[in-house]
């Protein structure tokens, strides 16, 4: 795969999609001291850059190839780029989607490919669904569309970092690329190492989805033993084996963010800057509070998609808050007594705190009974003198950290 296969891409996708906007970002370039510029895939007509792959491989089938259809697997945005591409090209295809797919992706990838698309929901995670979108291929003989492990899916991929290039005035200086499986990252180091080789690239991956930092550290594609899918678009278990080599070669540096982390981004996106990023989207801007970034310097963030269920912002917002220590519950032991609760309210609770979650049941064979509190914080630096109220205070208290079983029970 090279950057003249990224560039005969491009050309096949001209007359499909235009470029996406390339924006300046006030709020993110005040953070770093330089000029960051946010890549808008979520403007594409399916809200992500995995049109571009789908489009470029779905395309160059010959005429047997598509009448015998394509069978595709996704978390929802590469299902999305299939289903536009076969309504366009009149393909008919199969579309293999896990059961943790937002509801409105799933609707979304019906709307874009019409009649000539069924979706197929199978599987909890999206390594279920592409075993089960294989099998189909095999058995029928329709053509199997990748996400990210096709060389002609990594070049439609590589068009993004391309049409950078030709809207900037001069080359950035670093480019943070979002990473799941590996397509969009293969894709732009591919074609920078042949084009501009001194562009720095980070890849950014969830860290409940380090996948492709678990394959250079173990030499070759590995399977995760386990995956948080809340970074859906790029919670994949294993990265490609085309995938892989390109960006063991390109010596990319890898950066894992805080499922947290995301999270806080995506509401200053959505609050500050009016944009909509799903979790995956927010994956690039996310990062750049812990990376390097040299002042006056000129960074592109590739926020990959838009396809947020607006019913996941509760979820969202409290994950941000716990991330940035202004949630905490504990277990409290209350006294079977009149005026427990009264005196907690008093002698533990900050004028600033409030009381967002209070579970209890009076249980009058017992002379205490535990209550799971949750409180949110005015400021996170009052956590050390609200713990030491409570150690001073009668109930006995405990805190749940958040590694803590229960406490992913009550998220």
């Amino acid at each position: 795969m090279s950057a003249v296969d990224v560039d005969a891409a491009a050309e096949r996708l001209r007359a499909v999609i235009g470029p996406s906007p390339l924006q300046i970002s006030a709020r993110l370039s005040d953070a770093v001291g330089g000029e960051v510029w946010i890549k808008r895939e979520d403007l594409q007509p399916v809200r992500s850059y995995k049109i571009r792959g789908a489009y470029n491989l779905i395309a160059q089938l010959d005429d047997a190839e598509k009448a015998r259809g394509v069978v595709c697997a996704s978390a929802g945005n590469h299902a999305q780029g299939v289903a536009f591409a076969c309504s366009r090209l009149g393909v008919e295809a199969r579309v293999y989607l896990p059961r943790t797919t937002p509801r409105q992706k799933r609707d979304r990838v019906a709307r874009l490919g019409g009649k000539v698309v069924k979706v197929i929901v199978i599987g909890n995670t999206y390594d279920d669904a592409a075993a089960a979108a294989a099998k189909d291929a095999a058995e029928s003989g329709a053509t199997l569309v990748p996400a990210f492990d096709d060389e002609r899916t990594v070049a439609g991929q590589g068009t993004v970092i391309r049409e950078v290039l030709g809207q900037l005035a001069d080359p950035p200086d670093t480019v943070i690329v979002p990473v799941g499986g590996g397509g969009l990252l293969a894709g732009t180091v591919a074609y920078l190492g042949e084009r501009h080789p001194e562009i720095r690239v980070v890849g950014v991956e969830p860290a409940g989805a380090a996948s492709m930092a678990a394959a250079l550290r173990e030499g070759g594609p590995t399977t995760l033993a386990h995956v948080d899918p809340f970074v859906d678009g790029a919670a994949v278990r294993r990265v490609g084996d085309v995938t892989f080599p390109i960006v063991r070669d390109s010596g990319v540096v890898l950066e894992p963010v805080a499922e947290g982390r995301v999270c806080v981004e995506m509401l200053a996106l959505y609050q500050t800057d009016g944009i909509i990023a799903e979790p995956a989207g927010a994956l690039a801007p996310a990062a750049l509070e812990q990376l390097d970034i040299p002042h006056g310097s000129t960074t592109v963030c590739l926020l990959s998609g838009g396809n947020n269920d607006v019913s996941r912002y509760a979820d969202v917002v409290e994950r941000a808050l716990v991330h940035e220590g202004r949630k905490h519950y504990f277990l409290v032991e209350f006294p079977q007594e009149p005026g427990a609760l009264r005196s907690f309210l008093d002698d533990v609770l900050g004028p600033d705190d409030d009381i967002t979650l209070f579970e209890y049941i009076k249980r009058s064979n017992r002379e205490t009974g535990p209550a799971l509190v949750g409180l949110e914080l005015g400021d996170p630096a009052d956590l050390e003198a609200l713990l030491a109220r409570m150690e001073a205070a009668p109930p006995q208290i405990e805190r749940i950290p958040p590694d803590s079983p229960l406490f992913r029970f009550i998220l």
